[in-house]
């Protein structure tokens, strides 16, 4: 069977993944570590560096991973409604900063402490005759001090912000390995990290590290599990303690095979499609 390679670039971008994105007409510009990216509505992109990045993972075989997936008719509604739906592949050190800044916050909000953080932290270049601020390298975030990163908006988290970039500029927090090695291995070593639990362990992992059995369980998810699979996955408790999301994330990956990352996203774009949340 053929790889699928369609890509609905408005619903990959507008799925929670990443935050330093804008429309501008027929185009939405990213911005995407040391690159911004400039993509059109079928996914072909040009970009600040001229670098030839798989940002909407083409190379995933799509057909498989979406028959691998579709286990039941909640999910086959999902990836019916949201086909197209990519995990995209981030630049791992913003990834990391950007799901530091969004724990216990919404879409708006990590948006706008990430957008203070670029400008404060970030270079400013030109890219298509608009002016933007490329992500701060770990050297710049780890030099700063707590009260300049915490006047970017991001409060008690000033101080992960900063230790995440001492970690990853003494490789203590090395992507190159961590993409190399297993999804348990990569887990432990960013859970080193202080400020990075579970959830936010998954979205990185997922979203930066090619890691698809990756599956970050937020109240989004804890909420559709509750509401569609609540035999299956039954929840002992309304907050879940490391055992309980180490069983689960188990039972999911176990039931929705070695892409359980992307019957999440699926349903995750879903949910909140159906609650109508605003996304950037």
């Amino acid at each position: 069977m053929q790889k699928n390679c369609t890509i609905n670039v408005e619903n990959s971008i507008n799925s929670g993944q990443v935050f330093l994105w804008k429309k501008n007409g027929d185009y939405w510009y990213g911005v995407n570590g040391q690159d911004v990216l400039c993509v059109n509505k079928n996914g072909i992109f040009s970009s600040y560096q001229n670098l030839n990045i798989d940002f909407f993972r083409k190379k995933d075989n799509l057909d498989n991973i979406i028959k691998s997936i579709s286990k039941d008719k909640i999910v086959r509604k999902a990836v019916k409604q949201y086909f197209g739906l990519r995990i995209l592949r981030q630049d791992p050190f913003q990834c990391l900063i950007s799901f530091i800044v969004s724990a216990n916050s919404n879409i708006q909000k990590i948006k706008s402490s990430l957008e203070k953080i670029t400008r404060k932290f970030g270079t400013k270049i030109e890219f298509k005759n608009q002016e933007f601020f490329l992500f701060p390298n770990p050297k710049n975030l780890a030099k700063a001090s707590i009260n300049e990163i915490r006047n970017c908006g991001v409060g008690y988290r000033a101080k992960f912000i900063k230790e995440a970039a001492n970690m990853t500029l003494l490789k203590k927090i090395d992507f190159e390995y961590l993409e190399k090695c297993n999804y348990y291995d990569a887990k432990t070593n960013i859970c080193s990290i202080p400020g990075v639990g579970n959830k936010v362990a998954d979205c990185i992992m997922l979203f930066s590290l090619n890691k698809l059995e990756a599956c970050p369980l937020d109240r989004w998810i804890i909420r559709i599990l509750e509401k569609y699979y609540s035999e299956r996955f039954h929840l002992e408790t309304k907050t879940i303690t490391d055992k309980q999301y180490s069983i689960l994330h188990e039972k999911i990956v176990n039931y929705f095979g070695p892409y359980a990352g992307y019957a999440q996203q699926f349903l995750f774009k879903m949910e909140r499609e159906n609650y109508q949340k605003k996304w950037l």
